[in-house]
């Protein structure tokens, strides 16, 4: 039987479990896939704590590649022996094989590893979606300024060299000189080390006391007013992320003194409600992919029976770029 990475209670990364589950056969409208790699996010820490709640046991990850083992009926953008790759609902990707909805699914090119589209999809998707569709009023062009927190980690060296194919100056953030250098070979423009600086002031600096137009964080609890702060008139916040802790409440009418902000707690998962628009955004990250312009950096490697450790290092910002488990 195929081995998966379960969670039976909600806690630490010691609640993480190898064990053998049925995997079957998949239904209308799904596959079953033999992953050859499983990515890690964030997300999977919120579920494994119950921030996300999921109901258990359950297996967690968001993302993998693989191999299309079976095809259930009107499943008809993917066969048998195809190379795929996703970032889907419901979590199952820290597993040998899995049986899932094939919606959010999308073949692989030969040109791209396994473990690089494992490492890519959940955070590449995210980029996207981020830089394409989340934007200020007016849009963003060649030459504007944005504030990317956690600039140094997969999604954050994603969106360094995403910006920088656009034409965007990206102020990145990160917790030491050699992150934040890491975010500047990736495409920042400015990097800033928020334990030695503040980063509000060093954006004023930056911008000449304007702010930027938009301000992407995935930190949450412990930037979120800070982040406000580092914004021009009419900018936007996006929060799409709890590395920290959720953002408490707070007064709505505190947008208006600061600039009359807009702010709003994006999510991936809205953006890949259906699969036209899967493909359309997995083909632009294919694309930026293919031709160079954005290159996936995996910097850690897990057996899948390391989970835990690999939850470990996340949570204690030891990791920089992409983390897979190899199944």
């Amino acid at each position: 039987m195929p081995r998966a990475i379960q969670i039976a209670a909600v806690g630490g990364p010691e609640q993480l479990q190898l064990a053998e589950v049925s995997v079957g056969e998949p239904g209308p409208g799904q596959i079953r896939i033999r992953h050859a790699a499983c990515g890690l996010n964030f997300i999977d820490v919120y579920h494994r704590t119950g921030l996300y709640p999921l109901a258990l046991p359950h297996t967690l990850g968001m993302e993998g590649a693989g191999t299309v083992e079976a095809v259930g009926e009107g499943v008809t953008h993917l066969r048998v022996g195809d190379r795929a790759a996703y970032a889907s609902q419901p979590p199952g990707a820290y597993a040998e094989a899995r049986v899932m909805p094939a919606q959010n699914v999308v073949r692989l090119p030969d040109a791209i590893a396994f473990d690089t589209a494992a490492a890519m999809m959940l955070k590449g998707l995210t980029v996207q979606y981020l830089l394409q569709r989340t934007l200020p009023q007016g849009g963003l062009k060649s030459g504007d300024t944005v504030l990317w927190h956690a600039a140094a980690g997969g999604v954050g060296l994603i969106a360094c060299q995403w910006a920088r194919a656009l034409g965007l100056e990206l102020i990145g953030t990160a917790g030491s000189d050699e992150k934040c250098e890491l975010a500047r070979q990736h495409g920042a423009a400015h990097v800033i080390n928020y334990n030695r600086e503040n980063f509000v002031e060093r954006v004023k600096a930056i911008t000449a006391g304007k702010g930027v137009k938009v301000v992407y964080d995935s930190i949450g609890r412990d930037t979120f007013e800070r982040s406000l702060d580092c914004l021009a008139p009419l900018g936007l916040l996006a929060s799409f992320g709890n590395a920290s802790g959720p953002v408490p409440p707070f007064n709505l009418g505190m947008l208006g003194p600061k600039g009359s902000l807009h702010v709003t707690r994006a999510t991936l998962f809205t953006h890949i409600s259906s699969r036209e628009a899967t493909q359309a955004m997995a083909d632009d990250l294919m694309s930026m992919v293919g031709s160079g312009k954005v290159k996936i950096r995996i910097d850690q490697r897990y057996p899948l029976a390391e989970a835990a450790q690999a939850h470990r290092d996340l949570e204690a910002r030891k990791t920089t770029g992409c983390s897979v488990l190899l199944p």
